[in-house]
Order: C-alpha cells, then structure tokens, then sequence
C-alpha cells in the first residue's frame, strides 16, 4: 500500500527543490499499526493518485471576485432567520444536502480556490482561501513571504495572506486579520460550510482579535 504523506520546498539556489514524502506499509494494514518505511523522492511516485474525497495539493488562488463584491455576498449570506430556515431544510433531506453541498462547493472552488475544508475563515481573510497556502496556514503569512508579497512555495504566486490582508483593507475590513483562527478539524473536510455556518456550528472558528493592543512589556509575561 503506498500512501502519500506530504511534501516540504527546500530552497537551495535556484531552482526550489520539492521533496515528497511517500510512507509504503507492508501487508495493507493501517499505517498506524507499525512501522513505515519512508523514502524522499523527486516527485510523486508515477502510480500515485489522490484517494476518493482526499483534497488536492494546495496551490495559492487568486480570488475571481472581487473584494467589494466578495462584502456584498456576506450580508446574503449571514446567518439570518431565512438563512437558518433554509439550513434547516436542506439538512432534512441527504439528497437535499448532498446537492447544496455540491453547488457551493463548484461556486467557491471557481471563485476562492476553496478546498472545503468545512470551517470557512473567507469572511475573515479579505476573501482569500487560507487553505490554498501550501503550508495550510491559518494564521499567516509564513515568515518566507516574499518581499513583494510572493509566495516562498510558487514565487510565481502572491502570497494568500498578503492578497487577503489587500483585499480586507481595501474594503476597510484589515482588522479582520488580527482574529486568531482556530485548528482545522479534518474531519469535517467536504461538509458544507454554509449549512454549519447557519445552524451555529461554525461560531467560534476565530478570536475577535489577537490579544496583542496592549502587550505586556517583556518579561512581564506570565
């Protein structure tokens, strides 16, 4: 059984070395029951293909609609009464569900690059899918972020939290990226985030800010 683990950029030079990790367990049994044995190539293994519902590698997207209209979007779609009405409905029927899911996800994917992870941070990132970083970061940028704002993994892409801190700010919503987001659950990765964000699943993702108007001086810190 050959399982792809991930993979980490080393920049050595010119050009970026990509290094993939791929784990081979021995006899189809769990990985987590033994030993692995695991080896560095240059590339993903020829045969290797993502699992059914395993999402894609994170590459930065750029956002196709634009920020003022991104803001406009959430007033639709904050959890109101009709919202949670709708919400409700939809989780009634798997059908209903499955189908609503599908939609937004196709909607998203075409304009954030959201990966439905199923725990949106959009409304709080200027609009910017934080799971497109390479690195999966909720809070970011990484401290390789470009000097001009490229992205240390693609230097041929803009950094997701740097397009997203433009965006929130050109809106006057740059204090949004002062919230702290919370771990992603990967289990709730291909749910709807709409759904839970109606029914309340979805209200404490984020702090209401980074703790940080008044720091302690140094040394003060408990």
């Amino acid at each position: 059984m050959m399982l792809y683990v991930g993979h980490v950029v080393i920049r050595v030079g010119s050009p970026v070395l990509r290094l993939f990790f791929v784990a081979e367990h021995k006899g189809g049994n769990p990985v987590s029951a033994g030993p692995v044995r695991v080896e560095l190539l240059p590339g993903p293994p020829p045969d290797w293909r993502p699992a059914a519902g395993e999402p894609r590698l994170p590459v930065p997207p750029a956002p196709k609609l634009s920020p003022r209209h991104a803001y406009l979007v959430q007033k639709v779609v904050r959890p109101n009464w009709l919202n949670r009405r709708l919400g409700a409905a939809v989780e009634r029927w798997p059908l209903a569900r499955r189908v609503f899911t599908t939609a937004e996800r196709t909607s998203k994917e075409r304009l954030f690059g959201c990966r439905m992870c199923g725990q949106c941070a959009l409304p709080v990132t200027g609009y910017s899918c934080p799971m497109g970083c390479p690195k999966e970061l909720r809070n970011g940028p990484c401290g390789g972020v470009g000097p001009g704002g490229a992205c240390e993994v693609y230097p041929d892409r803009r950094c997701v939290w740097v397009t997203g801190y433009e965006r929130a700010a050109s809106q006057g919503h740059a204090d949004d990226l002062r919230r702290l987001q919370r771990p992603v659950d990967h289990r709730r990765f291909g749910d709807s985030s709409w759904l839970s964000y109606w029914a309340g699943r979805d209200e404490n993702l984020w702090t209401d800010d980074d703790g940080l108007a008044s720091p302690p001086p140094l040394g003060d810190v408990p």
